[in-house]
């Protein structure tokens, strides 16, 4: 199966890829790991994407769209993948199109991670972070530490990063609604967004999102 994964930020969308991609025997392709692998491999698209962000600048479209490309023409590749975090914008949707008609391929379909606002916000803020090398990830109200503010690995000091603040996720929220949900709509158009909730149990997730794509590719 091809498919594409979209969902808001805290939507919980790295750990249902890692999971989906392991059922369906099919590579998880992150936007994250092209841009660490390029840059590690010192490839010419690394390179360009370094300098932009070096600079301080987004990364192009059209660096994001070759590393994507070059990825997806890998043999284990072949006969399917699970896209998170590409394609970010109806552009990028639009370059994914053209490039899988040139391979005479098609999307299966574009699995969207619905989770309310509030649930979202309540996620990403409430997580804290130990400062030591371990990082262990703890949350206020999902997985608290057994004492505030210090990780019940190691000992160190817990922590909120500065992006995962109240007002910084609701900044996040607001591009990921000006910027990648227009795909939703684009991608519906074609018929091909199943949605379901993100609510709940990891497992309790995936099993709903493994039944939604077999309906999907059934209908």
């Amino acid at each position: 199966m091809r498919i594409v994964l979209v969902g808001p930020p805290g939507a919980g969308k790295g750990t249902q890829a890692a999971y989906l991609a392991k059922n369906l025997s099919i590579p998880h392709i992150s936007t994250g790991d092209l841009f660490r692998a390029n840059i590690s491999q010192g490839t010419d698209l690394g390179k360009q994407a370094r300098a932009f962000m070096d600079a301080g600048q987004l990364v192009p479209d059209e660096v994001t769209i070759g590393m994507a490309k070059d990825r997806m023409s890998q043999p284990d590749a072949v006969n399917g993948f699970l896209l998170d975090g590409f394609p970010r914008n109806v552009g990028q949707a639009e370059a994914l199109d053209e490039m899988l008609r040139n391979e005479s391929v098609k999307l299966d379909a574009v699995l969207d991670l619905e989770v309310p606002e509030d649930e979202v916000v309540k996620r990403i803020a409430g997580r804290r972070i130990c400062r030591n090398e371990s990082a262990h990830v703890f949350h206020v109200t999902y997985n608290p530490p057994k004492t505030d503010g210090v990780c019940d690995e190691c000992g160190g000091e817990l922590y909120q990063r500065d992006d995962d603040t109240e007002e910084t996720v609701r900044t996040r929220l607001e591009v990921y609604h000006t910027q990648t949900e227009p795909i939703i709509d684009y991608y519906r158009a074609q018929g091909l967004v199943v949605t379901i909730s993100a609510l709940g149990k990891v497992t309790d997730v995936t099993e709903r999102a493994m039944e939604a794509l077999k309906s999907s590719d059934e209908g």
